[in-house]
């Protein structure tokens, strides 16, 4: 090898590094914003929420960076086949990553607006479906780190978990509103909550899609998610 193309493939391996480095680090930001919401929601403390909301604006400039970055070592070093992939899969994933974040924020902002948590009921298997889903986020990017396929596999996979978290919060809150037609209003933030949960979900095993991809040079099998009863309100998803 000469040293011109040596030099050009120590360039390439020093960008890939500081990429890996900053995606484990957005994933981790996120994953923190998700406990911190969910600590918040559990504590009705306002000043954490206010904080995983403030603290989103990292998570947003972190994404900047990977895909400045990402787009530079492809215009520069000109990858082919596996590291081209990566690359790719990298500046998808730091984008859903970057979405995990929001959705982290959204929770946190609907803080304020439940003060009668402890006369929701459904409320309680909000921490449950939370530990899932960041565990799932976790995962995925765990076999980013590892180019694990299989990982990614059971990631997709276990997000059946939190979808069924989802629709036993739905059916419960929906009964709870019947039964208690004055807490309606917070109880519909109660469901944007675990709409948001369920979406974290969703967008970890998008991660795991990419990373199979990444990994094998193909698609995921795709699994039979079949319907769902809360299929009328996931239109009305918030985005912020």
């Amino acid at each position: 090898m000469n040293s011109g193309n040596e030099h050009t493939v120590k360039a390439f391996d020093t960008d890939i590094n500081e990429l890996r480095g900053m995606v484990a680090e957005i994933g981790g930001r996120s994953e923190q914003a998700i406990a911190k919401a969910m600590q918040a929601l559990e504590k009705h403390d306002l000043e954490l929420a206010k904080q995983v909301v403030e603290d989103d604006k990292i998570i947003d400039d972190l994404e900047r960076r990977i895909d400045d970055l990402t787009f530079q070592t492809i215009a520069l070093r000109a990858p082919m086949a596996d590291d081209l992939r990566e690359l790719i899969a990298t500046f998808k994933i730091s984008g859903v990553v970057e979405r995990i974040g929001d959705y982290a924020k959204n929770i946190a902002k609907r803080v304020p607006l439940i003060t009668q948590s402890k006369t929701l009921g459904p409320i309680s298997l909000l921490p449950s479906m939370s530990k899932v889903a960041s565990e799932l986020v976790r995962d995925a990017l765990e076999a980013f780190a590892r180019r694990d396929a299989d990982l990614a596999e059971e990631v997709s996979e276990r997000d059946q978990i939190v979808d069924d978290f989802y629709t036993s919060i739905f059916r419960a809150t929906i009964t709870h509103m019947i039964e208690n037609p004055k807490t309606i209003g917070e109880a519909a933030h109660l469901l944007f909550i675990a709409k948001n949960l369920e979406r974290i979900g969703d967008h970890a095993t998008n991660v795991a899609e990419m990373v199979y991809f990444a990994a094998k040079g193909e698609q995921m099998p795709e699994r039979d998610r079949g319907d769902s009863p809360t299929d009328i309100w996931d239109d009305a998803e918030v985005k912020s």
